[in-house]
């Protein structure tokens, strides 16, 4: 199950991350000191937010080793898919 919820962030991430803050039991609050970054969060950077939270509970409140590496890829798939939207969207324009 937790592959399942896993994979499917990559494709669903807000309503992943919507479904952790909703059924989590405090996941997402414990990892985060405010309201703010989760929201903007979820606004920007769905998956480096939902990669954040489980880094920060797998490590016990530490991020370290593989919950940096797994941050800094989620970060990148998150900016891939802002610039890639925008690229094609140019391409689309130019036709």
């Amino acid at each position: 199950m937790p592959c399942l919820i896993g994979l499917s962030s990559l494709f669903f991430p807000r309503i992943i991350l919507f479904l952790v803050w909703l059924l989590g039991n405090g996941w997402l609050q414990e990892s985060f000191q405010t309201v703010l970054f989760p929201v903007l969060g979820f606004l920007f950077l769905p998956l480096t937010t939902l990669a954040y939270a489980w880094a920060w509970h797998s490590g016990g409140g530490d991020i370290q080793g593989a919950g940096i590496v797994v941050i800094v890829i989620a970060v990148l798939v998150d900016l891939g898919m802002l610039g890639g939207g925008s690229v094609g969207s140019r391409r689309s324009s130019a036709r």
